[in-house]
């Protein structure tokens, strides 16, 4: 699917008696399970893992934070390499 592809997996977890199962929300086929000890520790991983966390989308987004600076040092190494004299063969 191309959304995993470019975007990445929107995995899905869920506990199952002691099974941890985890899917891709957008229908891609990708997947897994794992067990664990108690089903109540794999009810207390399906809560921490299934969450997202849109509201703080602007404070974690590096990518996004970072894209002045990112632009800026871009700028500042085009201009460092036009106005370095280039070696005559």
């Amino acid at each position: 699917m191309i959304g995993c592809r470019v975007l990445g997996h929107r995995y899905r977890f869920r506990a199952v008696d002691r099974e941890l199962r985890w899917h891709c929300e957008r229908g891609c086929g990708a997947g897994g399970s794992k067990s664990y000890d108690t089903a109540e520790r794999a009810e207390r991983y399906a809560a921490a893992l299934d969450r997202e966390d849109r509201a703080a989308l602007g404070e974690r987004a590096p990518l996004i934070g970072l894209l002045p600076l990112r632009l800026w040092r871009s700028i500042s190494r085009k201009r460092q390499a036009s106005s370095s004299p280039t070696p005559r063969s």
